[in-house]
């Protein structure tokens, strides 16, 4: 029994825009399973679930972001310099903009979507020359160490590195992205806008999966879902993620 990070869930008031944003930014394609649902995703044959990609979906909500800072948002990668001034050069043409979140004088560009959700632009990193245009999924954290533990056991995803400062996982067939852990003070304020979404595997019971999450120290939380096919979680840090179901 295991399961294994899909899609990346971002909160948007206006899907259809954040959507076309980052389909756009990684070069992906748009389709729509539902009504204020916008899913971003790999073209040229690539078949959801794939461990290559963690893809994005954005659902509407009625309330726009506040100024607080996400604890979760994207990495993108470069290949050289040039490339990635290109990006974010071409990114703030789509409607991305600089964003100031302390990071202070550092290689990376911090930017955010048009709805604010800040993500980087990456000065190149050998580690991450194969994992496509996400380089890692980010959450900021108070423990890493302990975030490893969790999300080690929640997932079928290798840990490759763990410290007082950082943590790091990715898929054990070596390929997309990372799922990082960097420790953070800035604690849980507000909703989470964005969250990661679990899948189960062909033949996994979810809500099997679900009873194993709570043992490893996640907790039900209510957002207002009502009656829905997937299970709202938060792990031990207070992190929102969803436990999809096989539809």
């Amino acid at each position: 029994m295991a399961l294994r990070p899909v899609q990346v869930n971002i909160k948007a008031v206006d899907d259809a825009l954040v959507g076309r944003f980052w389909a756009q930014a990684l070069g992906w394609g748009v389709s729509s399973e539902a009504p204020g649902v916008t899913n971003v995703e790999p073209g040229g044959g690539f078949v959801w679930p794939d461990a290559s990609a963690v893809c994005i979906d954005v659902v509407t909500v009625a309330h726009a972001k506040t100024a607080t800072k996400n604890r979760v948002h994207i990495d993108l990668a470069a290949t050289s310099p040039a490339h990635q001034a290109e990006t974010v050069a071409r990114l703030k043409k789509l409607g991305a903009t600089p964003a100031d979140v302390g990071q202070g004088e550092v290689p990376w560009t911090v930017l955010a979507d048009p709805e604010g959700n800040e993500f980087c632009v990456l000065e190149p990193r050998e580690v991450y020359r194969d994992t496509g245009p996400i380089a890692a999924v980010v959450v900021d954290c108070a423990d890493p160490r302990a975030m490893a533990r969790f999300w080690g056991g929640a997932t079928d995803w290798t840990v490759h590195e763990v410290a007082d400062d950082r943590a790091a996982l990715r898929s054990s067939q070596g390929v997309g992205p990372y799922l990082e852990f960097l420790r953070s003070a800035d604690g849980k304020t507000v909703e989470d806008r964005v969250h990661l979404d679990l899948l189960p595997y062909a033949g996994d019971d979810k809500e099997a999966e679900v009873t194993r999450l709570k043992t490893l120290g996640a907790t039900d939380i209510d957002l207002g879902q009502g009656d829905v096919p997937w299970t709202c979680l938060t792990d031990p840090e207070g992190h929102d993620f969803c436990v999809l179901g096989r539809g």
